[in-house]
Formats: C-alpha cells, sequence, structure tokens
C-alpha cells in the first residue's frame, strides 16, 4: 500500500481549537440548555448559525474535501442531527437505568464521562460514514483527552449504550456492539494480530476488533480481541477476563480464580 505523502504541518495550524469548536457547536445545537451559550450571551441558542456553518465549511476545506461536495456533507449532516440526538437519549436512559448514584438526566449531561464520549462519538461516527478525513478521528481524540476513553470514529454501537467510570476503555476501529450493552472501566475491544503485504506494511481496512451483542455486560478489565470473536446476547464477561474467541449467548465468563496455598 503506497504511503500518502505528508502535508506541511503549517497547513493545520489552529485547527484543533477549530474542532473543539465545532464539536461545541454541534453539541449545543442538540442540547442548548446543557451547552449553549452562556444565559448573559445574545446568541440564539439551538440553532447551527451561519457562523457555525462557516466554520464547518472551513474545517471540510482544510481536511481536503472537494469544494463541490462540502455542502452536500454538511447539509446531510445537519438533516442527522435530530437522529443522533434521538441516539444520545438512549444513551441518556441506560445511564440512568445502569447507575444507582445518577439522580436526575441533567447530572449524567454534565458529569458522566460516558455521555461526554457519546456525544462526540455519534457525531464523529456519521462523518466516519460519510468518509470524510481527518475530521472524526480529531473529534474522537478530543473527546478521549478529556475522558480517558478512546472509540474510534468507526465502531458501530447500537442505542442504550452505558460506560460506567469509563477511564480506560478502548474500543477499536471495525468494532461492532449491540444494543442495551454495559461496559466497566478498563474494557478493551481490541485487535488480536494485524495482517500484513508482502513489503511488510499494515493492511489497512480488514475487520480486526470484536461483534459485541445485545444486552451484554462487561465488566472492568476484560480484553476481548478479534475480527472472528463475537460476544453472544445476554452475556456476561466477568472482570480481567481475556477472551480471543466466540461465546454463546446467555453465557456468564469469568477469569480463572487462584489457588490458595495453605501452610
Amino acid at each position: 500500500m503506497k504511503i500518502q505523502p505528508s502535508i506541511s504541518v503549517s497547513n493545520y495550524c489552529g485547527i484543533k481549537d477549530q474542532v473543539v469548536n465545532l464539536v461545541c457547536h454541534f453539541r449545543s445545537t442538540m442540547y442548548p440548555h446543557i451547552f449553549g451559550p452562556s444565559i448573559d450571551s445574545d446568541r440564539e441558542p439551538g440553532v447551527f448559525t451561519e457562523e457555525k456553518r462557516l466554520l464547518f465549511i472551513k474545517l471540510l476545506n482544510r481536511v481536503g474535501v472537494p469544494d463541490d461536495k462540502v455542502e452536500t456533507i454538511i447539509d446531510a449532516f445537519l438533516g442527522k442531527l435530530p437522529s443522533i440526538k434521538a441516539m444520545l437519549e438512549t444513551d441518556i436512559q441506560a445511564a440512568y437505568r445502569g447507575d444507582p448514584a445518577a439522580r436526575s438526566h441533567e447530572e449524567i449531561l454534565l458529569a458522566y464521562p460516558s455521555f461526554e464520549v457519546m456525544s462526540v462519538h455519534r457525531l464523529a461516527h456519521v462523518l466516519y460514514k460519510m468518509e470524510v478525513p481527518i475530521l472524526p478521528r480529531m473529534m474522537s481524540e478530543y473527546a478521549h483527552s478529556i475522558t480517558g476513553i478512546d472509540i474510534h470514529p468507526g465502531a458501530q454501537i447500537g442505542p442504550f449504550f452505558f460506560i460506567d467510570h469509563g477511564t480506560g476503555v478502548v474500543i477499536g476501529e471495525t468494532a461492532t456492539i449491540g444494543e442495551h450493552v454495559k461496559i466497566y472501566q478498563g474494557v478493551t475491544i481490541g485487535a488480536k494480530s494485524f495482517e500484513v503485504s508482502t513489503d511488510g506494511s499494515l493492511i489497512k481496512g480488514k475487520k480486526r476488533h470484536p461483534d459485541i451483542g445485545n444486552h451484554v455486560v462487561i465488566y472492568a478489565g476484560a480484553t476481548i480481541l478479534g475480527g472472528d470473536t463475537h460476544i453472544g446476547d445476554h452475556c456476561v464477561i466477568g472482570g480481567n477476563v481475556w477472551l480471543t474467541h466466540s461465546i454463546e449467548k446467555n453465557k456468564t465468563i469469568v477469569a480463572p480464580q487462584p489457588i490458595e496455598e495453605r501452610g
């Protein structure tokens, strides 16, 4: 596979801050009472203004989207914001039902890393599916930097998803996760190995990460690897389990317990 030549670093000066601003604009449009402008601002809450649209155009241009495709991508993406918000509403419900410490939906929106990362991931995933370069990955890395949760924008995650606590979670690009899935901190849904071409370079685009079924719970520190690994519906994966093979539905898998030695 031919490696793409690098582009001058100066072309990207300031782009990370612009990406953060764009994420804030998307979220303030969906949740103006949470992520909108301050209460003393004269900006209209919940509206994707022309100013926000111009930033979106600028960023698409900067990551190499052709001019004749920019407006089409923006219109299609903005048209999906209601469905993205609808998915996020299920994530809020999953967090509220799944954590006895949660006192309100507002607390989840304001203080839960699971919602923080998913509110970015569901936006980034749509742009990834539209084949927008670089931008979705930068959005995901922003969420990673503030939550400690690393979800590739390519990962397909169903509704009612909740990550309890969250720090150290990794979910790879080709992973698929069903609905009503709950995972805890330190979980890895990753690749077991990488195919290489004859010249030794990695082959990209292959299925590398597991498929997780519906109504699955994965406890802290579990590692599930491999593109041919499937976890069936209604499974429970215990803490610190290492899995590189598929599990049938309705199974509970626990890590081997150490044998106690007695003198």
